[in-house]
């Protein structure tokens, strides 16, 4: 009898390598082929017909996997049986991992990332308490990826930081051959990811930092050609922001082939959308134009745009006018207002989603470990005695700032409605007797006529303005026009300025509803500022309120008011 036993158990082993030896063979004859290559079907079908007869729903779940990365069109389709086989399977990491797949289709493939959000967030919940870090951190990117294209730049970068650090381990340690390739695709994806947000904001000499990292981490072959695409893509961005057109385009035109391979429409648009910006600034318009009109028809063709090329349409409809077409003209506006619907429809559910349901969802797993070890000693306990302190002080802080924020906000509508800001379109400054200024009337006269026209024609908005650049615009020396200024404004050059750019700034968020959703980089450098950070500062010690609080608020108050 037992000898049957062992006979049966030999038997039984032996029968199952040979199962996985089948499966080994199935994905070796069709990994080659390169994504969306549907020659590859002859063999993952017989591969998930195998699984699915055998019953193994772990092999029918990887089955399902592999056919989304071969398929062309029915991704979805396979994702929902990938979901199917892990939840039979019974092992949370696969379901984790199938939710994760579903999401990544969504993200890349379509660009839904209302859609792909949803499945990462039910991923979270499968994989918070997994073993399985790879996938852990794999999840964890995307939604960093969602906060970067809402503009939470400093929040994506912390996430991609971490991303890379536990990537990178990986690429070093002794590893299995596909796992040390899946962990550089993580890697190099993060590098890419943190570019992006530099360049972003602004901060091209971090982002080109990176990217020396970036390209000398990508191996040379064609497995790693996407990467080599957005590698082309940053460094064009990069060359174009030190303005260096000829070379950007060179390298823009050399990362389309990849994008577009792989159907990556959203860096594409971006692509053509830099390559247009970098033939107008050549003086080029008419090829500029071309590459605009290629990201609209990305636009049309899968209702999606990055909110950074929203600028496209106004480029379009800017050119149209001066052309003289109202036809053109006419279908650009309205193709912006469409491009605003889907940005403001994105960007609406997603900051609502990533804050509910992400960040509530971290901060009550911390409260609910900390009340799981509760039990294991008085130490504990008073640690999460400090931690609710903490977190109730934070709230009394971040109520009393919110306070001081609304009454500062409350503060600057009453300026606004009375008007104390200077009208451009005020009588021109008067001569004044009893203005301490010993110079000849007539020279005083004319400098507050210029200083009056300089105003209505909003020159102060121009970059690089100095004391010595106005007095020669006003063909007077510098002497001179300090004094008239100082007398008749009662301050300095450099405050006056200032001044005049901030009211500018706050007079256009408060009334004009574009202005609302342009980036605060936007509003700085509309408003004749070379950089956020001095904007939003000046903005603070004129207002007493920052610029992205006195939006916020504004927004609130208009969306109050339409209830």
């Amino acid at each position: 009898m037992i000898k049957k036993l062992l006979t049966l158990c030999c038997c039984f082993f032996v029968s199952f390598l040979l199962s996985q030896d089948y499966y080994a063979g199935y994905r070796k004859k069709y990994w080659g082929y390169e994504e969306n290559d549907q020659r590859a079907f002859v063999y993952v079908n017989q591969y998930i017909s195998r699984a699915r007869s055998e019953k193994n729903y772990s092999e029918l779940f990887q089955a399902y996997k592999d056919a989304i990365l071969f398929s062309k069109d029915q991704k979805v389709k396979y994702s929902d049986s990938a979901i199917v086989a892990a939840k039979q399977s019974g092992n949370r990491d696969l379901v984790g991992d199938a939710y994760l797949s579903k999401g990544a289709v969504y993200y890349f493939t379509y660009r839904k990332f209302q859609l792909a959000l949803n499945e990462y967030l039910t991923a979270y919940e499968y994989l918070k308490d997994s073993k399985n870090e790879f996938l852990k951190y794999q999840n964890l990117y995307h939604i960093g990826v969602i906060k970067s294209y809402l503009g939470y730049y400093d929040e994506a970068l912390e996430i991609f930081q971490k991303c890379i650090a536990f990537f990178e381990s990986k690429i070093k340690a002794d590893l299995h051959e596909n796992l040390i390739y899946n962990n550089t695709k993580g890697y190099l994806n993060s590098l890419h990811q943190v570019i992006i947000c530099y360049q972003a904001m602004g901060k091209f000499d971090e982002a080109k930092k990176v990217l020396t990292i970036f390209g000398a981490a990508i191996p040379k072959t064609k497995d790693f050609s996407l990467e080599y695409s957005y590698f082309k893509k940053s460094l064009g961005v990069s060359e174009f922001s030190e303005k260096k057109y000829p070379d950007a385009i060179k390298d823009f035109d050399q990362s389309l082939p990849g994008l577009l391979k792989v159907n990556d429409f959203t860096w594409a648009s971006y692509v053509y959308f830099y390559k247009g910006k970098s033939y107008t600034d050549l003086g080029k318009p008419e090829l500029g134009i071309t590459n605009y009109k290629k990201v609209d028809s990305i636009f049309k063709k899968h209702h999606f745009i990055l909110p950074e090329l929203r600028s496209n349409y106004e480029e379009l409809i800017n050119y149209y006018k001066k052309k003289k077409n109202p036809e053109k003209e006419l279908y650009y506006t309205n193709q912006l207002l469409k491009v605003d619907s889907v940005i403001s429809s994105d960007f609406k559910y997603l900051s609502t989603r990533i804050y509910k349901d992400y960040e509530t969802k971290q901060l009550l797993e911390v409260k609910e470990n900390l009340e799981k070890t509760n039990s294991f000693g008085t130490v504990l306990l008073v640690i999460s005695t400090i931690v609710i302190i903490l977190l109730g002080c934070m709230m009394f802080y971040r109520t009393r700032k919110q306070k001081q924020i609304q009454k500062k906000y409350n503060e600057l509508l009453v300026k606004i409605e009375d008007e104390k800001f200077p009208d451009p379109e005020n009588e021109p400054l008067k001569f004044d007797l009893n203005k301490n200024v010993k110079l000849d009337q007539n020279i005083v006269e004319k400098l507050l006529k210029d200083i009056s026209n300089f105003e209505a024609n909003e020159k102060f908005l121009e970059k690089g303005l100095t004391l010595k650049k106005l007095a020669e615009n006003f063909k007077t020396n510098t002497s001179y026009l300090s004094q008239v200024i100082n007398e008749y404004k009662g301050t300095n050059f450099s405050v006056y300025i200032n001044v005049l750019r901030i009211n500018y700034a706050t007079q256009k968020i408060y009334h004009d509803r574009e202005w609302r959703k342009y980036s605060i980089e936007h509003i700085a450098s509309a408003s004749g500022f070379s950089n956020r950070q001095s904007f939003s500062n000046i903005f603070l010690e004129i207002n007493g309120i920052r610029p992205v609080d006195f939006i916020k608020k504004r927004i609130k108050e208009i969306e109050a008011g339409e209830i």
